[in-house]
């Protein structure tokens, strides 16, 4: 099955939640191009940050890119690494690890969960955090965001949190940078996780997106936090 259709796939079933400890939030408006071109809120004073996200990496051309936008604006994220990647490229984790973001697991060969035996999920979780260090990682990322009541209780059991996201760039199907930058600004509050992608193909406009994204969010207030129980 394509990411493009197991995508549509879960947002069908469910659009942009996060699920993390057995508790599911739905937000009160789904991500996705803006239902108005009005401007966005500012952060509140009392609770200002977002969460950026990055899946399937490391990547050696989109990882060093996304991490110097980053730097740019002082902004930390959590990575979601798949771990055939982190084995390949294992300069990238240590990089990632040394601006001061958080990384996690998104399985070892970026299977749908759903679809594989309880054995299967749990070595494809095993093989990755073996890959990315002697600790088990506190957060799992299915791929494709498809999971189920066994697939959140596999990975509860091993005293990981699973997550998943508030706003949906859909980045990976290269819609422009303009479509993934609305997305962003549009949808942003304070708390909310974004997903993009650092992995998976050309994340040309991922790079130049971001860069708008975070030099708009930080003009109206919002800092740039990893998922801080990952």
């Amino acid at each position: 099955m394509s990411h493009a259709s197991i995508t549509a796939a879960v947002c069908a079933a469910a659009t942009a939640v996060v699920v993390a400890g057995g508790a599911t939030v739905v937000p009160a408006r789904a991500s996705g191009t803006p239902a108005t071109t009005s401007a966005a809120p500012a952060a509140t004073a009392a609770f200002t940050d977002i969460y950026f996200t990055f899946d399937d990496g490391p990547h050696p051309t989109w990882t060093p890119r996304v991490l110097a936008v980053l730097r740019k604006y002082n902004a930390r994220a959590t990575f979601f690494m798949v771990g055939q990647n982190v084995v390949r490229y294992p300069y990238l984790l240590s990089s990632v690890r040394a601006y001061g973001h958080h990384t996690s697991n998104h399985t070892w060969s970026h299977p749908n969960l759903t679809q594989l035996s309880t054995a299967s999920v749990t070595w494809q979780l095993n093989k990755t955090d073996a890959a990315m260090g002697s600790t088990r990682r506190k957060c799992v990322r299915p791929p494709y965001g498809a999971t189920n009541d066994r697939i959140r209780s596999i990975i509860s059991a091993r005293g990981q949190r699973q997550v998943l996201w508030n706003i949906d760039t859909r980045d990976w199907s290269r819609p422009g940078t303009t479509t993934i930058y609305n997305r962003i600004v549009y949808n942003a509050r304070p708390g909310r996780i974004v997903l993009m992608h650092d992995g998976g193909g050309d994340r040309s406009q991922t790079v130049a997106a971001l860069d708008r994204a975070l030099a708009n969010l930080r003009s109206r207030g919002y800092t740039f936090r990893y998922i801080p129980y990952c």
